[in-house]
């Protein structure tokens, strides 16, 4: 990612933070992202850096004043000013705030680090059963019927805004569904400033445990730390930690590794 993407996005967060975000913000941002996506015209006409932003500004009012919130259509017309790399950039930004306008709907009713738990472990689940990652990728089936899928399987074991997230990441904009949601966790613990660090090892950690590689994650990072432990047999002792791109390996298998190519 660029400085420039970088900037547009927190820009974006920032338009976000100061939007007035009810109930149904999400769902009619999540349909402005649908329109742009299937229609390469349109995704053109409202990133032309050579149409006047006026005029863009002018041309996502004229598409969607009266069907989706104004606050919603207010959002978009200024995202729309900004300058992108194209409108599938542009389309995937838009996304980002939807998701965003979830959380903070979640965080509103302090259900946000549930629903980040939630989406954490239902993307294990899904990566665990072949069968189940393979229908919820099969785009011969409806993608109404395969959301219909991750609604049945959550409903009553989550919270709403963990079920409409799940349902969303069917699109697979990320690739997969877990890349998806993964993308889903990330940005609901930068809600709270917090970094994801996804912890395996072999037996599950004391309460103890996790509070003690909690402050020490957070005292090398300089940011809170919120940790998603995976069950992971084949550690065999010890910790593995990845934190974004950087992985610190605490385990017997690779102390074993270690010696055998020493003594190998």
């Amino acid at each position: 990612m660029t400085v420039a993407s970088d900037a547009r996005l927190s820009s974006l967060d920032r338009m976000l933070d100061d939007s007035q975000v009810g109930e149904t913000f999400a769902t009619d941002m999540f349909a402005v992202v649908d329109a742009v996506d299937s229609s390469a015209t349109l995704r053109r006409a409202v990133t032309d850096p050579g149409t006047p932003e006026g005029a863009r500004r002018g041309l996502v009012h004229g598409l969607f004043d009266g069907k989706v919130d104004r606050a919603v259509a207010d959002f978009v017309a200024e995202a729309a000013t900004l300058r992108w790399a194209g409108g599938q950039t542009f389309a995937a930004a838009l996304e980002r705030q939807a998701v965003r306008a979830v959380l903070i709907v979640s965080d509103r009713g302090r259900e946000l680090e549930d629903t980040e738990d939630q989406l954490f472990r239902f993307a294990r689940l899904v990566e665990s059963s072949p069968d189940l990652r393979n229908i919820l990728a099969d785009r011969s089936i409806e993608r109404s019927k395969r959301q219909d899928l991750v609604g049945e399987l959550l409903r009553g074991r989550a919270t709403e805004a963990t079920i409409m997230l799940a349902k969303r990441a069917v699109a697979a904009r990320e690739r997969t569904f877990a890349n998806t949601i993964e993308g889903y966790v990330t940005v609901a613990a930068a809600q709270k400033n917090r970094v994801v660090a996804t912890v395996r090892v072999a037996k599950p950690l004391t309460s103890d445990q996790l509070d003690r590689l909690r402050a020490a994650l957070t005292k090398q990072i300089g940011r809170e730390v919120a940790i998603q432990e995976v069950i992971d047999p084949d550690i065999l002792g010890g910790v593995r930690v990845e934190l974004g791109d950087e992985v610190f390996e605490g385990t017997v298998v690779d102390r074993l590794e270690a010696a055998r190519r020493l003594f190998g």
